[in-house]
């Protein structure tokens, strides 16, 4: 089973992750940790959201290939029946289906779990998320970030190819 982590900027994906995967048990593949392992050292020490957008080509390969390294060893683990969590942002439905379809391929069966968070809400963590730089920090999300990444974001709906569970409470 994968389970596809959907929720707009500060809905607390990463922190929802890591509780479910205890319950489960299943192993989390976070985006944001990848990159910053993989090509943390390539990027400025503390990156400003306007580093992002002047290097977007070159963050969205990069995103590309972890993702496809995510894909395989997700797919390896459920051939084993081991369960895999991605947290991979998924604000786009295109971005979704494409890892709906892959593992629709390989017959495992994928599941969304939606974190629907008031946009104040989602704020006001970011900003606290940015000031403590806490466990699930990586980058600094400014405003004109966050609302750009308001004006991608598409929530998930069960016409995607995966059953939605749509979940109001905090990620925490």
């Amino acid at each position: 089973m994968i389970t596809l982590i959907v929720g707009s900027t500060g809905a607390g994906k990463t922190t929802y992750s890591r509780k479910l995967a205890k319950e489960l048990p299943a192993v989390v593949y976070s985006i944001d940790n990848w990159m910053k392992s993989m090509f943390g050292d390539d990027m400025p020490e503390e990156p400003k959201p306007e580093w992002f957008h002047e290097n977007h080509e070159w963050y969205v390969a990069r995103i590309k290939r972890c993702e496809a390294q995510i894909k395989d060893l997700s797919k390896n683990r459920a051939q084993i029946s081991q369960q895999s969590i991605l947290d991979l942002g998924f604000s786009t439905k295109d971005h979704r289906e494409d890892f709906i379809n892959f593992f629709s391929k390989e017959n495992i069966p994928v599941t969304i779990h939606y974190l629907d968070i008031d946009k104040g809400e989602r704020k006001r963590r970011v900003e606290s998320r940015n000031r403590e730089k806490g466990d699930t920090y990586v980058m600094e999300v400014d405003d004109s970030l966050f609302d750009f990444m308001e004006g991608i974001f598409e929530p998930p709906s069960d016409s995607e190819g995966a059953p939605v569970k749509v979940l109001k409470q905090s990620g925490n």
